[in-house]
């Protein structure tokens, strides 16, 4: 049974984040740990601007059930991060146009103004060498470098971001504040 106060913030959220671009329609994913056995994540089928309760489903971290079927392709990323960085309460991943972008020229994003200075100062783009076999270690990778990371942000070279939180507010803040920044450095740099 699905957390209906979760999936009702998760859900508002989820339409904000696609009209922000974080989101595409079917690509990206937004999860809410419950407990420390289970989390709720969004389905694979899920249109990030038309989410409903049956656009998410409850898994347990410790056993995978028919339910890992319909979840969303990030899942077992979502549930090494779980189950490895306990301040981790919700997570998102995205492919933000402006972030991702910025990652195919640059190692790292030097933010220039002040929201993502004061947020982020400087954060690595990582680099996930071989596409083809990104799915098979992006879990262990985002989970190593998230427990590293000082602002529980990783933006990956071509691939997108991942960002968790304790709190659904300061990721969704974080989120926009990350592709804003970019997006002011992207205009920045049409202009020289």
């Amino acid at each position: 049974m699905v957390d209906n106060a979760i999936v009702s913030q998760l859900t508002d959220l989820s339409l904000t984040m696609f009209r922000k671009n974080f989101f595409g329609i079917y690509h990206g994913a937004i999860s809410a740990k419950l407990d420390h056995e289970t989390f709720v994540i969004n389905t694979r089928d899920a249109i990030f601007d038309e989410m409903s309760t049956k656009s998410f489903c409850e898994l347990n971290l410790n056993k995978q059930d028919y339910r890992w079927n319909i979840a969303s392709i990030e899942s077992f990323v979502h549930s090494t991060i779980y189950s490895n960085i306990h301040e981790a309460k919700f997570i998102a991943f995205g492919m933000p146009i402006y972030t991702t972008a910025y990652t195919l020229e640059h190692d790292h994003i030097r933010f220039e103004d002040y929201f993502g200075a004061t947020t982020f100062g400087q954060i690595e783009i990582y680099d996930p060498g071989d596409f083809k076999t990104w799915y098979d270690r992006n879990s262990l990778e985002v989970t190593r470098y998230l427990k590293k990371s000082r602002n529980n942000t990783m933006v990956i070279k071509g691939v997108g971001t991942y960002i968790y939180d304790r709190d659904l507010t300061e990721l969704v803040k974080k989120v926009a504040i990350l592709e804003n920044s970019c997006r002011l450095l992207s205009t920045k740099s049409s202009f020289t």
